[in-house]
């Protein structure tokens, strides 16, 4: 970055942090959140506003997330709950002689998080993938909004392409140009707690890391329907309760989000929960 941009990254990081701090956010919180916008900015060397526009607009919207980032603020209102965004009936689902899934109905509408639990070998992530069209059910029938964004627990990133391009990929078949797909992307990353490398593969990011990018990569493009299938192996204990907080923030944003979860102190955050158990060979 040149200096005459450097410069111009200096004097918009201190117009982020004060327009964070005029939003009510803590003054040494409004610094890092203004050194890690500029550091991102210089990672895709381009200048801080090129990336996010005017500083004030944006401190706009890191104070709006912020305050919904608040557990409370993002417990359910039955009146926010919204119109089906998935439907099973008697969803059922044999290999051969081995039912795997048997008569599951369910409702996922949107603004709630929904939960499927059970047993090793139940059939969660079988179920999960029925719901996303990629197994097609034997019995019942699904119903799915159109844009849907599935995270799976791994594999759902091309190993030779680094994060930024992954994220230029993506945002481009939901028709973002390229700075609007860095941006959507860098910015979700930033919600995990996360700064995407501009020059590392995803084959050669930690387990947790592409587990991270996973999760980005499933809501870049602020799908109506959110899947995914206990994508948080590897996390850390502050990158889960991020991956959390970023749950609630797609409830409040309007989206249905369905997760599989094994971890029961979960279910204290969604809205219902659907059990499944191992099925015996008929």
């Amino acid at each position: 970055m040149s200096e005459d941009r450097a410069f111009d990254a200096e004097g918009w990081a201190l117009r982020l942090e004060r327009g964070l701090v005029g939003a009510g956010i803590d003054g040494r919180r409004a610094r890092r959140l203004a050194e890690e916008a500029v550091a991102e900015a210089r990672d895709y060397a381009r200048p801080p506003e090129e990336v996010y526009g005017p500083a004030e607009a944006y401190a706009q919207e890191l104070a709006r997330a912020a305050r919904a980032a608040v557990r409370g603020e993002r417990r359910l209102d039955e009146s926010r709950s919204g119109a089906p965004v998935l439907r099973l009936r008697n969803v059922g689902k044999r290999y051969g002689r081995k039912t795997v899934v048997r008569d599951v109905s369910l409702e996922l509408r949107s603004g709630q998080i929904g939960a499927i639990v059970g047993a090793n070998g139940s059939g969660k992530s079988t179920l999960l993938k029925i719901c996303a069209g990629l197994v097609r059910a034997t019995s019942g029938s699904v119903e799915r909004v159109e844009n849907v964004g599935y995270v799976p627990q791994a594999g759902g990133f091309s190993p030779l392409l680094t994060a930024s391009e992954h994220f230029r990929l993506f945002g481009s078949l939901d028709g973002k140009n390229e700075r609007e797909s860095l941006v959507a992307g860098t910015r979700l990353a930033q919600s995990l707690g996360r700064r995407p490398s501009r020059k590392l593969g995803a084959a050669r990011l930690s387990g947790g890391t592409q587990q991270k990018l996973n999760v980005v990569l499933g809501g870049i493009n602020r799908p109506r329907l959110i899947l995914l299938d206990e994508p948080y192996q590897g996390f850390d204990q502050g990158t889960y309760t991020d991956f959390w907080e970023q749950l609630f923030s797609w409830r409040e944003a309007g989206a249905g989000v369905l997760v599989v979860t094994h971890i029961l102190h979960d279910l204290d955050g969604v809205d219902w929960t659907c059990e499944l158990h191992p099925q015996e060979e008929s």
